[in-house]
């Protein structure tokens, strides 16, 4: 068998007095789309963000392509994150190509520095560019400034930021925020046409319980700890919810 993709071993995460992960064991297995479901304030995004060492952890493991988080260096490039909150300046006068180009010029593929990255290859970049946001049915708006987007445009266009160049892992942090659930709909379809094309191996968090149990490979259901996990139809057990979220859950809930 091979290595997994992702390894953690006994992550725990404070933030500040607040214990917010305890103890978190798992493995990603390459391929594999493996969902972390809880309720509000069970340290799902505290966890993801632990895992890709955005917040300091107060013990634990982490590996990644076999490599410890903290000894990947260009290796980090084949990681995408696609943030639950994408925060930036509607104002800001930056347009969806140039947006989506920003993923091409920060791998490091060649051996000159950043300035001349952005000189180098034009023809390389823009053919990148462009095919990443058509296979996100997104090249229509490449010329559109990314302040006049949808919600559900805006996923796409940084789907398509983390398709423009190989990629390894990819880790969405309730990446369906936002979108109607027609557009969830559409965007998991895509996704997972995308993690076929490409081998992805897909870590996401999720609020979604009918999305995760129709299209993910396996389930992690956290409350500060891990409750349970395996696959969907085990880890989404009523006995399982129950255990995670507490009396009162319904379970096709749909938070967009």
């Amino acid at each position: 068998m091979t290595s997994p993709v992702l390894k953690v071993e006994g992550l725990t995460v404070y933030q500040g007095n607040y214990l917010a992960v305890r103890d978190v064991s798992f493995e990603l297995r390459l391929g594999t789309d493996t969902a972390i479901v809880g309720p509000n304030g069970a340290g799902k995004s505290t966890l993801v963000k632990a895992v890709l060492d955005l917040i300091p952890r107060s013990s634990g493991k982490i590996e990644i392509f076999g490599l410890s988080i903290t000894r990947l260096g260009n290796l980090r490039h084949f990681l995408g994150y696609m943030p639950q909150n994408f925060v930036f300046d509607r104002s800001f006068p930056i347009s969806v190509k140039e947006l989506v180009g920003l993923g091409w010029v920060s791998t490091g593929r060649n051996k000159y520095s950043f300035l001349s990255q952005l000189r180098s290859q034009p023809k390389e970049k823009s053919l990148a560019v462009a095919e990443a946001l058509r296979r996100t049915d997104a090249y229509h708006l490449q010329n559109q400034a990314i302040g006049t987007l949808s919600g559900g445009q805006l996923k796409r266009v940084l789907l398509a930021y983390c398709l423009v160049i190989p990629r390894k892992l990819l880790v969405l942090d309730e990446a369906f925020a936002g979108v109607d659930m027609q557009g969830a709909a559409d965007f998991y379809a895509l996704l997972n046409e995308l993690k076929r094309e490409e081998n992805w191996t897909v870590l996401q968090v999720s609020h979604d319980i009918d999305m995760v149990s129709r299209h993910c490979d396996r389930v992690l259901c956290l409350n500060q700890t891990v409750v349970c996990t395996g696959q969907p139809e085990i880890a989404l057990s009523p006995q399982n919810l129950l255990a995670t979220y507490g009396p009162g859950f319904s379970r096709y809930q749909h938070h967009h």
